[in-house]
Formats: structure tokens, sequence, C-alpha cells
């Protein structure tokens, strides 16, 4: 072999393993993440992650397997991330509030062999082991394990896994979202799709070697780890917050001088509900918020304007898109708030398509719309994903022309500013988690008394959209709103279960086809709004 000579052929496009190896080139010694008491350098985070991709194959995942992650932010759930994919398997990220109903259909949908879990979730973990013929092994991640399950510290003291590169198009990670079926689509994420989306919050973010970024955002969500990646290619001390609560994350990042966070409205809210009543002095450090992953109201976007003298930004984006499609830059925030009539409007908007992403409104016939016209909102770039893991009709439809086809209604301006509307697909977002109304419609529907149901989402100043249903029972039936929303809580996640529900002793009413017109139960929520997404 000559001097130089590659030993094995190169991806044109890279993997999940190139961002840590430069850092760990570059920056081995300098910190990389700060998870309570401990902190990791980049070099031992890379021996780390190497050690826990050399011990995948003895427990029994073959190459191109799928490995769940079931818990909350920690060290363990980022090494995960980049060691699954960068060993040639599959990381599979669970979103610890489903039901264990919901948990059981994904780990069989996809065939997980190998759960990594918190000690919090060790007893679903070990449910789930019994239920899903796939699951053999369950690592638990912090704490002492015992009895079946395996102990974390072990496998990151294996022996280290010699680098290979993958391809850009292989698979990397099945995020699933709520399906328009009923049922949950796993997302199938390549290795390019997450790198791609890395270069673009670089270029969006200006991420820094000197930066301190804070994942409060579960990793389950690809919102929340968008910047893993991005961040540790520039070297960027990484924080870790298990969970959000308020005054913690006050406490965090003054303590850890955080410079950088990204935080869906939700959260926002109620982080500007507590510094209110702070005496500590606000949160000097912070130079860059980032919102996303559901609509803002307006009063909280002022308001956070008018707190913070940092970037302010916005993201729009999903998970399909690995996730970031649009931003609304600090210029467009502060310009509009001053009072420019230009960016006044904008500030209802999701800004513009960041560099890397193409975006086109289009007709009910693929024709491209022209400004000002209200059309379905198709993104292409080489962030989108795969398609759906074993679900070929909807990727079909998803994917068309070499475009995703998002689903949601909307129209540009003349300078390129994307104006959600409404939701082609029957989709809520609360709270930053999207819920399809036919999950929640077919629980409902599971109790006896209900004849039919009908959910939608309704404006809510806290969490930008509630989950509120309508139900007609059958004769006779006096079901009290309390009970079918008990009745749900054994089904679905929580945050999928309906705030508020109406009772009606007739039938909902019906199109000529008798599809139930929802838009007509909807109408009087959301009358004289002109934006249905709130």
């Amino acid at each position: 072999m000559r001097v130089g000579e590659p030993t094995a052929p190169r991806s044109p496009s890279g993997d999940l393993a190139w961002p840590l190896r430069r850092a760990a080139a570059l920056h081995g010694d300098a910190l990389a993440v700060i998870d309570g008491p401990a902190r990791v350098s980049y070099r031992e985070l890379a021996a780390r992650v190497a050690a826990l991709g050399g011990s995948l194959a003895g427990l029994g995942v073959p190459d191109g397997g799928r490995v769940g992650f079931l818990g909350v932010n920690s060290l363990p759930h980022l090494e995960c991330w980049f060691a699954v994919p960068s060993a040639g398997r599959v990381l599979v990220d669970l979103n610890f509030r489903l039901a264990e109903a919901e948990l059981e259909f994904i780990i069989n949908d996809c065939g997980v062999q190998v759960l990594f879990a918190d000690s919090e979730r060790l007893g679903v973990a070990a449910t789930l082991r019994q239920r899903c013929p796939s699951l053999q092994r369950v690592v638990l991640v912090d704490g002492e394990a015992g009895g079946e399950q395996l102990p974390y510290g072990e496998l990151i003291e294996h022996e280290p896994l010699a680098y290979v590169p993958r391809s850009g198009d292989e698979l990397a990670g099945i995020c699933y979202t709520g399906g328009t079926t009923g049922k949950p689509k796993g997302v199938m994420l390549s290795h390019e799709n997450l790198l791609a989306n890395a270069r673009h919050n670089l270029i969006v973010t200006g991420h820094a070697h000197e930066d301190r970024w804070l994942h409060v955002s579960p990793m389950f969500h690809v919102a929340g780890t968008a910047n893993v990646f991005a961040c540790t290619w520039a070297g960027s001390v990484q924080v870790i917050a298990p969970r959000f609560e308020a005054r913690l994350l006050i406490e965090l990042v003054r303590r850890e001088s955080v410079t950088h966070c990204v935080l869906v409205p939700t959260m926002l809210a109620m982080l500007m509900d507590e510094l209110s009543r702070d005496t500590g002095g606000g949160l000097p450090s912070i130079r860059h918020i980032q919102y996303a992953a559901s609509p803002i109201t307006p009063a909280l976007q002022r308001q956070v304007l008018e707190y913070f003298s940092c970037d302010i930004v916005q993201l729009y984006g999903m998970t399909e898109a690995a996730p970031s499609v649009t931003r609304l830059s600090d210029v467009d925030h502060r310009r509009g708030l001053a009072g420019d009539s230009a960016y006044a409007k904008r500030l209802a908007s999701v800004g513009t398509p960041i560099m890397g992403v193409e975006v086109a409104v289009r007709g009910t016939g693929g024709e491209w719309l022209p400004a000002g016209e209200v059309g379905e909102l198709c993104v292409r770039g080489p962030n989108v994903m795969l398609g759906y893991w074993n679900r070929e009709h909807e990727t079909a439809t998803a994917l068309r022309d070499g475009w995703y086809h998002t689903g949601d209604a909307c129209w540009m301006d003349e300078q390129g500013y994307v104006f959600l509307v409404d939701r082609l697909k029957d989709m809520i977002v609360t709270g930053g988690e999207n819920v399809y109304s036919i999950e929640v419609e077919s629980a409902l529907a599971e109790h006896p008394a209900v004849l039919e149901a009908a959910v939608f989402g309704i404006p809510d100043p806290r969490w930008g959209e509630a989950v509120h249903a309508v139900v007609s029972v059958h004769p006779g039936a006096e079901p009290s709103a309390e009970a079918l929303i008990e009745h749900c809580r054994s089904l679905i996640a929580g945050y999928k279960i309906p705030r508020s529900i109406d009772i009606l002793h007739e039938p909902l009413p019906k199109s000529g086809p008798g599809k139930i017109l929802k838009s007509k139960l909807r109408e009087p929520y959301w009358a004289g709004r002109s934006r249905r997404i709130n």
C-alpha cells in the first residue's frame, strides 16, 4: 500500500463520526460535555464513543441493526448519537413521554434489539422486553445495574472500534412521529441528512469553539439533537440539562456561563414567568436564543425581545427535514419590534429558507404558485429524509418529484418570507409536541360510550394549541369529560390527551360523502384569526 492511500472507500459526503474526529484532533484537551458533575474532554468523548461502538457487536446487534434509547438528556444519550451510527447501526431515539403501548408498537415496528434506558424508565424497559420479541438486551445508563440489565460503564471500557468510513446515504437514525393512520411513522434519517442539517445550523447559528450550548430540548426530538453535531464540529462546550425546569435552567445557565440555547415557546413562556420573579440579575452570559418546534404568540415574542438584548432567532422545520427549513433572523425580529412596517408583518412569518434548503409553494396540481397565493409548502435539500420505515405508500406520497410535501398550507411574500396558514394534514402542535388527531380519536373510540369523535387544536396561550375533542355518545350514555380523559390516559401519551371535551347527544356534522366536518367544529375557536396555527 502506498503512503496516503485510503484504507477504505471514502464517502463523498462523510459520516457522523466526522464532527467528533475533527473536534478530538483540534480540541482534544478542551471541555466537550458538562453533565451534572461529569466533565469530559473531546479526546475522552471520542474514546468513550469508540468503546461504546465496539461493544455493539458483542451485544448481538448486527450491522444495520436497531438500537433504542429511552431516557432523558444525558452524556450517555449524546454518546449514543455518535457511537451507534458510527458503528454501522441505527439509533431509534424513543420519546419517553409515550404510553407503553405506543413504545411497544415502535420497538416491534422497527425491530429494536438492544435498549439503552435510564433508571427512571427501567420498569418500562423491562416490560417492553417481555412484550417485544426482537428486544434481547437492556442497558442501564445510570445507577447500579442488576439482574438482566447490563451496566453502561462496562460498555465504555470495551475495546475501541476502529474507524470505518460510512456512506453518507447510509441509515443513521429512525425518529418516530405521529402517524396519519393512527400509528407512528419512522422517519429514516441518513448520515448525510443529519450532517447537512449540522452544516446548515453552523451557518445560521455561527457556532464557535468559545460557545457554550445548553441542550435542554429532549434529544429524542431531532430539534434536540440538531445542534449536537454542529456544536461538536465547532468544538463548543455542550451543557446538558436532563429536562426543562425554569428555575433549574436559570441556575444552570448562570453556573456554567451558557451562551446559546434553543427552547420551544412553552419553555420560553415558563422561563419568562420565572425571570419576572427573579432577583439574580438576569442571564448576562446568553448571547443567542432560538425558539422552534411550535408557533409563538405575539405577546410572548414581544416579551422575549424586550427582556433579552441578545440574538433572538426563530427556526421552523420538521423531523422529515432533520429538521431545519427556515429562519427568522434577529434583525427581522428587532426591526419588527422597532415598528418598521415591513418587518412588523414578518414577525408573523417563520422567516426565509436557510442556506442549503430550497422551499416552494405548490398548488394541488404541483404547479409553483406566485407570491401571495396559498398552497402546500414543499422542501428540497440534502437534509430531507430517506423515507418512512416500512411505509412505502406514505413515502411515495410525501416524497414526489424530488420534493418533500410537508402538508402545511402557507404563502410566501415577494421577499421569500414564509407564512404558515393551516395544516393540510390533520396535526396539532401543542407545547412543541406533534399530535395527530386520528391517534386521539382512535383512543376515544375505544370507550364504550363513544359513537364518534373529532379531535382538533384550539388556541391556547400557554401551549400554542391545546388538544380538544368533540364526541357524540350512544343513546342513553352519560360519560363525563373527566371519565373520557382518564380513559385516554392508559392508551396514549399525556400530551396527546384532550384538555377539553364537548359531549354531544346528536351526530357530528358531516359532508355529503359522510366525512365529519372538522372545519365547522373548529371554526368558532379560530374565528377572527388569519393564521390557523396559533
